[in-house]
């Protein structure tokens, strides 16, 4: 009996969910700092944020609202996962390769129904991460991301929980862009010189430059996106006017941050994806 290759095993339609949740747990504390700096009005060090998170809520500090994190990942990542591996599965089939227009296509809409679906942890895992900056009677508390999901239903029915979901939509069409069809045509043309193989070193290899390109693309709808979720704008518009008050510096305010954690976030998404797909993937037809 011959022994299968792994490489060619195909993903299941929830194995990116649950990688991207494994890669949370890994990247919090930078999304964290990411979300304090952003949030923040003033110029502040990178050093100075950490020695108030550590000296408020010591090291556990650095994973307020992990659980809304992981579950942000097990709703939006898990859809956009899923509806770009069925569509690829399907249109692959017979063993041919998706065009780059239709990575770039399948990729939007994915990421445009994910960030929807999303939305709702998304505004709790903000609001947990940036309730330690806030006076003690003013901080929402929530236990965890069930919690603040109750109470934010409880505070404003459903169009408060999906306040700024068109803007969490629009970025996620651009970071699902970057990050799945970037890292799918960028693995494409690797294995197609030659000189890589699907190993471990060409997935980092992909990974990273897909991080890159994600970075570049969403940073300054990042920074929108979380200053309309943690304060009540009118509207984008009023928000893009308040951040540019700062000059286009304040559009990508947090940067470095911001390319820290959704780069190793990628790295370790599709490090942990590869590996789940090669030993519980289904073997190829």
């Amino acid at each position: 009996m011959s022994q299968v290759d792994k490489t060619k095993r195909v993903g299941r339609w929830y194995f990116g969910g649950v990688a991207s949740a494994m890669a949370a747990c890994c990247t919090h504390p930078l999304d964290l700092m990411k979300v304090h700096l952003q949030t923040q009005q003033t110029k502040v060090k990178v050093t100075t944020l950490i020695g108030r998170l550590y000296k408020s809520d010591g090291v556990l500090g650095f994973y307020n609202g992990l659980s809304a994190s992981v579950t942000r990942q097990l709703t939006y990542s898990m859809t956009r996962f899923a509806i770009y591996e069925t569509v690829k599965k399907n249109l692959t089939s017979d063993g041919s390769v998706m065009p780059l227009y239709q990575k770039v296509g399948v990729a939007g809409f994915a990421g445009a129904t994910g960030g929807f679906i999303g939305t709702p942890p998304d505004l709790v895992n903000v609001r947990m991460q940036n309730d330690v900056k806030l006076p003690k009677e003013q901080r929402r508390n929530y236990k965890h991301a069930i919690d603040g999901l109750i109470k934010v239903y409880q505070e404003g029915g459903l169009a408060r929980m999906f306040s700024g979901a068109s803007m969490a939509s629009s970025r996620a069409v651009l970071v699902t862009v970057g990050q799945l069809a970037g890292y799918d045509q960028i693995k494409q043309l690797l294995m197609k010189s030659g000189y890589f193989k699907d190993n471990t070193v060409t997935h980092l290899t992909c990974s990273t430059m897909a991080g890159c390109l994600a970075t570049m693309l969403t940073m300054p709808l990042d920074v929108m996106k979380t200053r309309m979720m943690n304060n009540p704008y009118p509207s984008i518009l009023a928000c893009a006017v308040d951040i540019a008050k700062q000059g286009p510096i304040g559009f990508f305010k947090g940067f470095f941050p911001a390319f820290v954690r959704l780069g190793p976030h990628t790295v370790f998404t599709f490090l942990f994806f590869e590996q789940i797909r090669q030993n519980f993937g289904d073997d190829p037809k």
